[in-house]
This record gives structure tokens, C-alpha cells and sequence, in this order.
């Protein structure tokens, strides 16, 4: 995707939380970077601070801990979903987990340097603070829908969910991925995947 497009994909993504004319696009274009992400590299590792948040543009990343040498997955971001350890951007402390490329990837990010500027721009401040607090509370709500879905879920309610908010994107992830993000087995999960195929045929 060239970079303009990708530029584009931004602007409507930030679009979706305020509202920005083309002047202060204008202002907010130059400090945007457009970068690529080669399948399996890091955007975020344990024990560094994550200083960007980007917008995936093309692909897809992983999120995921590394516990008694065993991978656990916690969240995916496909195409027009944001990526970062956001804590640690915030915070400026170092990230507990990895963000891994799935695929290959373009991002458009932004710097927490450029963010605080842009927090100080005379002309889009406001709207960049209000972007920020939205990010947040967005960041906020996710990670609330997991854990409530991990206590009131079953395993096959969790990936019917999955499905219903991505089931084509799904097809591009790994099956053991999938199982360690719902807790369960590669086995089981092909167990639930008969089970729905069934009801569905």
C-alpha cells in the first residue's frame, strides 16, 4: 500500500473519535510515519519501553506473554485497529509482553515524543488530548470485555464471538494461536470447530 493510502486509512481511523478538517490534517500528516513490520519481528518486547502507537494498516500483529517458557496469547490487531503496549507507551515504564508481526505488516505510528507535541500544538492540542483520552478509555473497555468473557465465557462462546467479529480475518491465524488465546487446547478447539460446523451444515 503506498504511503498516502496508508496516510488516508489514518486520518479515518482518528476520524472515528474526533472530528478533524483538512487544515489541521494538515498539521497532524508530517509527524505520521508510515513503516513496515517483516513477519515475526517485534513491535514491543518484555523489559522495553514501547514508544509508539500506530494504526495497522495492512496485516496483522500478535500480542502475547512468555510464561515458564510456554507463549500465551492475549489479543490480535488486524487491518484499522490500533497496536501498543499502551501501558508502557503511557507510563514510560518497560512493556510485560511482545507485540509480533503475524504477516507481513504496515503501520502508520506516532512517537510519544510527537504526542506530547502535538498534546502542545496551538492548533489541533485540544483534539490530540481528546484522541488520547479516547484511545484510553477504548484500551480500557477491551481489556474489561476479556476478562468478563474469560469468567461468564464458555471456550465455544468465546470463539463464536470471534467469529462473529472476524470470522475471514480468523483464517490467517494460526489454529494453536486461536486455542491459547481462548485457554484451551489445539484439540479442543478442533473439537468446537466440528461441533459449530455441524450446527452450521
Amino acid at each position: 500500500m503506498d504511503p498516502l493510502t496508508a496516510l488516508g486509512k489514518f486520518r479515518n481511523h482518528v476520524e472515528s473519535y474526533i472530528s478533524i478538517n483538512d487544515t489541521e490534517w494538515q498539521a497532524l500528516a508530517p509527524h505520521l510515519e508510515v513503516s513496515q513490520l517483516k513477519k515475526k519481528k517485534n513491535f514491543a518486547e518484555p523489559g522495553k519501553i514501547c514508544s509508539h502507537i500506530g494504526l495497522v494498516v495492512k496485516g496483522a500483529v500478535r500480542y502475547f506473554h512468555i510464561k515458564d517458557g510456554e507463549e500465551i496469547t492475549g489479543y490480535f490487531s488486524f487491518e484499522n485497529e490500533l497496536l501498543s503496549s499502551y501501558k508502557s507507551f503511557l507510563t514510560r515504564t518497560p512493556g510485560g509482553n511482545y507485540i509480533q508481526a503475524l504477516e507481513d505488516t504496515q503501520m502508520v505510528t506516532l512517537s510519544y515524543k510527537v504526542m506530547q507535541q502535538l498534546y502542545a500544538h496551538e492548533l489541533i492540542g485540544a483534539k490530540m488530548e481528546r484522541f488520547g483520552r479516547l484511545i484510553a478509555e477504548h484500551y480500557l473497555i477491551c481489556y474489561e470485555d476479556r476478562v468478563t468473557a474469560f469468567i461468564t465465557q464458555t471456550p465455544e462462546e468465546r470463539y463464536n464471538k470471534l467469529l462473529e467479529t472476524g470470522g475471514e480475518i480468523l483464517q490467517r491465524i494460526p489454529q494453536h494461536y486461536i486455542a491459547n488465546f481462548l485457554g484451551i487446547t489445539p484439540v479442543s478447539l478442533s473439537r468446537i470447530r466440528r461441533r459449530i460446523m455441524k450446527i452450521s451444515a
